[in-house]
């Protein structure tokens, strides 16, 4: 056992491009590190329709160039087999650390493969690459990014021509062409032949911008923004000029790309204290809003000032946002299909009806949102939105700010703000109120236990509300292919329960729906949802012994 994963870790050396990962895996050799190096070698990184996420390091369970090389010769292969031998291959990367350096490397593979291949000018968002695809015509597109994950980590996103990203049965024939790559030396690797993009794809996209916008509405919101150490602030500012909207207050600390993130724990707005410094910026401007982008800008999240929060600014929920998105859109007259996934609120399916709009739910992820028939705006309570499907088939964080800053420009004149439109839809539609139980695990078996747990002793009851039904999402349903999720729907709340496909997570997500009547039972519908919620997360807690 012990000389076998020496030999596999000599034999992986023996063929590592990167001197940096070959000087780590090297000295773990020499130092007999064995539990360091059955970690690296457990395995491989398995690509999914999420495609390649992980930690950086060494070996086949670990992001670096060799794993990156192979993934771009399988992908290279399957656009061969179907077809599509000689299309071009877009290639979009983030600021993380080695991003570029995979970039490069996919370039090069899909060069030596007979493909054409395009690599963005610099560090972009990724729903640049996400426009690029179709603006020009490509076959497919990569995108070099680990989103909001800890700073050690990178990822590999693989979208198809159309723009949206893999879903069955791509992911499962180019895991299989991945596997079917023999020794990287058989790779061919030119060290030229692709192209470098220059500005006018960037143009493009933000001259799309502008069209989600109503032609001569106000623009007066001012907003202060962080880009959370990403790419965002760039392409933000620039398609906020354009519109003309007063220029947003950056959050100088976390305005530039840094790959250490070295203001927050995560990189992810979402996250206790990740917006610590936005508010602090927000306390001395006195701006509207406050915007933050993740750091490779698809996510748009969203604060407002509210006296009874601590610092006198509130994080609005995905949902919120989403459904405020949703009430304005339909303000303006959009018609088309409002989607969303089944962890989202139900509350928008609620706004599209009353609306005269159709209404869908999808698996979790813009990889089914984007998918939809005649979709006209999509959202996920992850702080993702599809504002403008025709041009990006994907969650935008630059086109959703831009709504998001336009809505509260028309609040703005009228007096009002967005926690009144807010309280407005509760009014109309009932308090829709979420939360989120999510645990971070070490150990991924606690999550497979916690798993196993429900699905042996689903729970009867939560928070005193009864079970009405109990689903196991793996077996899929009429509207939903197979998932590794439990979906209960209780009177008046519903509840999911499933492993996150990018982090090792376990969430759940808990929705509680409660009638309002007049304005003044605002108050009072509140403190009801709080409360259910509250007992919600405690007895499934304990259901799932988290």
């Amino acid at each position: 056992m012990q000389q076998d994963l020496i030999t596999q870790a000599r034999t992986w050396l023996a063929e590592d491009p990167d001197p940096e990962t070959r000087d780590e895996l090297a000295g773990l050799i020499d130092a007999q590190d064995l539990d360091a190096l059955a970690a690296r070698f457990a395995g491989t990184l398995q690509f999914g329709t999420a495609g390649l996420r992980g930690e950086l390091g060494a070996g086949p369970m670990r992001m670096n160039r060799s794993v990156v090389i192979r993934a771009a010769a399988g992908l290279a292969a399957h656009l061969k087999a179907q077809g599509q031998a000689g299309g071009l291959v877009v290639i979009g990367y983030d600021a993380r650390y080695k991003s570029a350096d995979f970039a490069r490397d996919t370039a090069s593979v899909m060069t030596g493969a007979g493909l054409r291949a395009a690599v963005l000018p610099r560090p972009l968002p990724t729903p640049v690459l996400a426009y690029a695809i179709r603006h020009l015509g490509a076959v497919a597109g990569v995108e070099v990014t680990a989103s909001h994950n800890p700073p050690r980590d990178n990822g590999y996103k693989v979208y198809l021509g159309d723009g949206s990203q893999i879903v069955p049965p791509a992911d499962g024939e180019i895991a299989a062409a991945i596997a079917a790559v023999g020794p990287l030396a058989g790779v061919d690797r030119p060290g030229s032949g692709w192209e470098i993009l220059g500005d006018e794809v960037l143009d493009a996209y933000l001259a799309r911008t502008d069209a989600v916008l109503d032609a001569g509405s106000p623009r007066t919101a001012q907003v202060v923004y962080t880009a959370l150490h990403g790419v965002g602030t760039s392409v933000l500012t620039a398609a906020f000029a354009r519109a003309g909207f007063p220029e947003p207050v950056l959050v100088a600390e976390q305005a530039e790309p840094d790959p250490a993130f070295p203001t927050v724990a995560f990189p992810n707005p979402e996250e206790p204290g990740a917006m610590d410094l936005a508010f602090a910026t927000a306390r001395r401007a006195n701006p509207d809003l406050v915007i933050a982008n993740d750091p490779d800008a698809d996510r748009c999240a969203v604060a407002v000032p509210d006296a009874s929060a601590d610092g006198g600014w509130r994080m609005l929920r995905g949902d919120e946002v989403g459904a405020l998105l949703a009430a304005h859109l339909v303000t303006r007259g959009a018609a088309g299909v409002f989607a969303e996934s089944i962890v989202s609120s139900s509350l928008l399916g609620r706004i599209a009806e009353k609306a005269g709009n159709g209404y869908e739910e999808t698996l979790t992820g813009f990889k089914w949102i984007a998918r939809v028939e005649g979709l006209r705006y999509g959202y996920e309570e992850a702080l993702g939105y599809c504002v403008d499907p025709d041009g990006v088939r994907d969650k935008d964080g630059i086109t959703a700010a831009l709504l998001v800053a336009e809505l509260a420009s028309v609040l703005k004149e009228q007096k009002r703000t967005l926690l009144d439109l807010l309280d407005d839809i509760a009014v109309e539609h009932g308090l829709h109120a979420t939360d989120q139980l999510s645990v971070r695990v070490e150990d991924l078996s606690v999550i497979a236990d916690a798993m196993r747990r429900l699905r042996e002793n689903p729970p009867a009851a939560l928070a005193g509300l009864a079970v009405t039904s109990a689903e196991d999402l793996s077996e899929g349903t009429e509207q939903l292919p197979p998932t590794d999720g439990l979906r209960y729907q209780l009177r008046g709340a519903r509840v999911i329960v499933r492993p996150s496909g990018t982090e090792p997570k376990l969430k759940c997500y808990l929705e509680v729906v409660v009638p309002v009547g007049p304005a003044d039972g605002l108050p009072a519908a509140r403190a009801k949802g709080a409360e259910l919620l509250a007992g919600i997360k405690r007895d499934l807690s304990a259901a799932a012994g988290i």
